[in-house]
């Protein structure tokens, strides 16, 4: 089935991302961490549809998406900036293979924290228990609801960035020395989203710790 969303609410969160807030259709229902096909409604984008997760709760009244625009892609991403109040887009039903089995470890590089938005408001609103995410990043302006994360009491976050210097970051990359630093438990869930060679990456680091494949929360396939 595919629904009709209005923009409500645009709202630039970093340099280059966006959070929309659009209406929520009353047959929409999705699992905390699950995506869903948008394109929008404009003339040359309607058949453009883009895999977007949505960051409210399952129990929200509303959608929020934040969404990284890539202005040198030609499509949807390039377009999120110049969306307006009222604009439309179109919604498949939802789908996707993250979903919350948990607290636990989440690893995300990039727009890759999309999906352990939601899931991790939605463990803190039902008191789930504590969570750890390490959040990788180019830059410390690039780290996505930067003050959300370090407000929520449930979450002991770790960012990580490529370069910069800024207090409480550390400089690097995600690998089995700062995993072995920072995760004692093995057996509890390990979740990781973002780039294919990142989610590659980190479940190698993870299986050096010890962590067993059926302990990794990603998408099928990767």
């Amino acid at each position: 089935m595919t629904h009709t969303l209005t923009l409500q609410e645009i709202e630039q969160v970093t340099p280059d991302t966006y959070r929309l807030m659009f209406n929520r259709p009353e047959d929409f229902s999705f699992e905390a961490g699950q995506a869903t096909e948008m394109a929008i409604l404009k003339d040359g984008l309607r058949d453009e549809g883009r895999k977007f997760t949505m960051t409210s709760r399952p129990g929200d009244p509303h959608l929020e998406f934040v969404i990284k625009s890539y202005p040198d892609h030609e499509g949807v991403t390039a377009e999120i900036p110049n969306l307006q109040m009222t604009d439309q887009v179109s919604a498949t039903d939802p789908f996707g293979a993250i979903t919350d089995h948990g607290p636990g470890v989440f690893l995300a590089g990039g727009a890759g924290i999309t999906p352990f938005i939601s899931i991790l408001r939605k463990q803190q609103q039902e008191g789930a228990g504590e969570a750890r995410l390490i959040f990788a990043n180019k830059s410390p302006e690039d780290i996505i609801l930067r003050d959300m994360w370090q407000s929520m009491a449930s979450v002991d976050e770790t960012f990580v960035v490529d370069e910069g210097d800024a207090p409480d970051i550390r400089t690097g990359h995600i690998d089995k020395p700062m995993l072995e630093e920072l995760v004692d438990e093995k057996d509890q869930p390990f979740y990781i989203c973002g780039p294919h060679p990142f989610v590659d990456a980190v479940r190698d680091a993870l299986g050096d710790i010890g962590v067993a494949d059926d302990r990794i929360v990603t998408e099928k396939g990767w």
